[in-house]
């Protein structure tokens, strides 16, 4: 087959999480409160950080755009994934392929700098407290330029891998085993020559992953060791509870990645890898809002000042 036949595809099937009719039903009910609850619980957290203005820090300012990050990364995958049950196909088109790819590469990544930067204003807070305000000072504007920053590597990054895709041939057999158009799936797809992605994916997954992780190590050891030096139990109390929500969220987040990742390595195309990705994809981005509103007391607050607004304003009107 000539390669100018083999690139001239109009769509992918993508297979889903299961092929039993008898449970479609379930699966959509289930993704559908599932993606309800992720994209109403962070946009809570956005509108309790925009309208208090107690929660006007850095930490928080990082915190609304990981929970924009979160509706924009679940959004990229379950949509297309209930549109394809309720209207029983399993159809992409190869350029909505290629932008869900594109954009869950993106989020993915943006995910991922932006817990190692929550990590580092953490560090900064607990073990530089008094250069705190001059380091996040909001006329050097550091938070945002490193909120940029993390922008512009994972546009970057998203944009050089799903450039590469485009050189890419693909066979008759356009079966992706999986509820979205992930990289690894669409290369194994391909029946040209895959060196030069696979090279680029690892590489760059290794220095975009144990990069950040090696920051978010690094942080939170110095943490450790300025907490021990603390001399009151109020004192390490009180900055160990500033970073108990991070750090949860940290660990999930790496643990669902991790688990996707050694059992796609461990069994290709097994089950195991399959649940992993929901998890990492979906219950993870839910999972956060309850995370800092539950361990985080000025969340709490500021989601109940969120809520008695509206009473505030008809008393006073």
């Amino acid at each position: 087959m000539e390669p100018s036949n083999k690139t001239q595809i109009s769509q992918f099937l993508l297979l889903g999480l299961s092929k039993e009719a008898e449970l479609q039903s379930f699966i959509f009910g289930l993704f559908l409160s599932m993606y309800l609850i992720t994209v109403f619980g962070n946009l809570l957290i956005i509108l309790a950080v925009s309208s208090d203005s107690h929660l006007h820090t850095p930490m928080y300012f990082f915190l609304s755009n990981l929970s924009f990050v979160d509706i924009c990364f679940t959004s990229t995958t379950i949509p297309k994934m209930l549109w394809n049950i309720q209207n029983k196909s399993k159809g992409i088109t190869y350029e909505g392929c290629i932008t869900q790819m594109y954009f869950y590469i993106l989020f993915a990544e943006l995910d991922d700098i932006l817990l190692t930067v929550m990590a580092y204003d953490r560090y900064v807070a607990i073990c530089h407290p008094l250069h705190y305000m001059v380091i996040m000072s909001p006329h050097l504007c550091l938070y945002e330029l490193l909120v940029l920053v993390s922008w512009l590597i994972s546009v970057l990054h998203s944009l050089l891998e799903s450039l590469m895709v485009l050189h890419l041939a693909f066979c008759t057999v356009l079966e992706i085993p999986h509820f979205f158009c992930e990289l690894n799936q669409m290369i194994q797809l391909a029946c040209s020559d895959t060196f030069l992605n696979n090279m680029v994916m690892y590489s760059v997954a290794l220095l975009l992953a144990g990069g950040p992780l090696t920051g978010i190590f690094y942080s939170y050891y110095k943490i450790l060791s300025s907490i021990q030096g603390m001399a009151s139990a109020q004192g390490k109390y009180k900055a160990f509870s500033t970073c108990a929500s991070h750090l949860s969220v940290v660990s999930l987040f790496y643990c669902m990645v991790l688990g996707v990742y050694l059992s796609s390595a461990a069994t290709y195309t097994s089950h195991s890898s399959t649940i992993a990705s929901v998890i990492y994809t979906v219950v993870t981005p839910m999972l956060n809002p309850f995370i800092y509103s539950l361990r985080n007391r000025d969340v709490k607050e500021g989601l109940k000042r969120l809520y008695l607004m509206p009473s505030i304003k008809d008393q006073l009107y």
